[in-house]
């Protein structure tokens, strides 16, 4: 299976993208989370391609997308779901299931409320909406919600450590030698860059934006109930379980697995979760 790699110029920014698939299939939008990019869906992408158009933009300062100085654009969650908004207009996707991890949950769910016409499906790997999938890991970055300090600022730096990026990948992970290196190496890499910390900063602090959607996420779940699956690494370090099993609250028709792996389930568990969203779209998209 060919997997392209595209551009698409939104508001100036250049997008960077993955795409695979017939143009005429259903469609399928992977958004990827902290720290990583369009890169964590490598393996997923030709498991699905054969029946689905996938596409997989990076976020702004994210991956191979541009990342404007925060003079040029302010990172924020509002404003990264405004990009994505306009790059599916821009590559002509007017109907889309949507995949959401990590940040891209926040991203996602923005555009479900804004387009719910839009939205075919939901698939959720460990992308949160709900207080109980929090856990003690945010603490430190809520202690900077409630005081936006310097001294708190610095304090969160420890998370754009190459030391702690590997972590993230092989944290409740069974066997460590099943992670590829050049993931965590790759993420590094990028944080790494001129100013990128800063960007990541920036976007720790406006998460609290994100939590104090997850009453509107909620309700969106509850009147439109969408198709959702929750794939789950049950290890995940930063979303609980709970968090998972919580769409069945506001959707009870929501399906929900886990897998014995951690917060990037599909560094080990790939071929599992493409079986599953295959099942589940075959079940709801044409």
């Amino acid at each position: 299976m060919t997997v392209p790699y595209r551009h698409a110029v939104v508001d100036g920014i250049e997008i960077f993208y993955r795409e695979a698939g017939r143009a005429d299939a259903p469609a399928l939008l992977l958004l990827h989370g902290f720290p990583t990019s369009s890169h964590m869906f490598r393996e997923l992408i030709p498991l699905l391609a054969d029946r689905y158009r996938i596409v997989a933009p990076d976020l702004p300062g994210f991956g191979f997308s541009d990342a404007p100085a925060a003079e040029q654009f302010k990172y924020t969650f509002d404003n990264l779901a405004g990009v994505i908004d306009r790059f599916t207009e821009a590559i002509g996707l007017t109907r889309y299931a949507v995949y959401v991890f990590g940040y891209g949950a926040p991203v996602g769910f923005r555009l479900a409320l804004k387009h719910p016409e839009r939205i075919t499906a939901i698939i959720s790997q460990n992308g949160n909406a709900y207080h109980e999938g929090l856990s003690e890991g945010w603490n430190p970055i809520q202690a900077y919600w409630r005081e936006p300090t310097a001294e708190h600022r610095w304090a969160l730096r420890n998370f754009l450590t190459p030391e702690t990026t590997r972590w993230q990948y092989v944290h409740g992970v069974r066997d460590e030698a099943l992670v590829a290196p050049e993931s965590y190496t790759l993420d590094a890499a990028l944080l790494a860059r001129p100013g990128n910390d800063e960007i990541q900063l920036d976007l720790f602090l406006d998460y609290a934006s994100n939590v104090a959607l997850y009453p509107d996420f909620q309700a969106y779940f509850r009147r439109h109930r969408p198709p959702t699956l929750a794939v789950w690494g049950r290890n995940d370090p930063f979303f609980l379980p709970p968090g998972a099993e919580a769409f069945r609250r506001d959707n009870p028709d929501a399906e929900v697995r886990f897998f014995d792996t951690g917060h990037f389930a599909l560094e080990t568990h790939a071929a599992e979760i493409a079986a599953a969203i295959g099942a589940f779209l075959g079940k709801h998209l044409a």
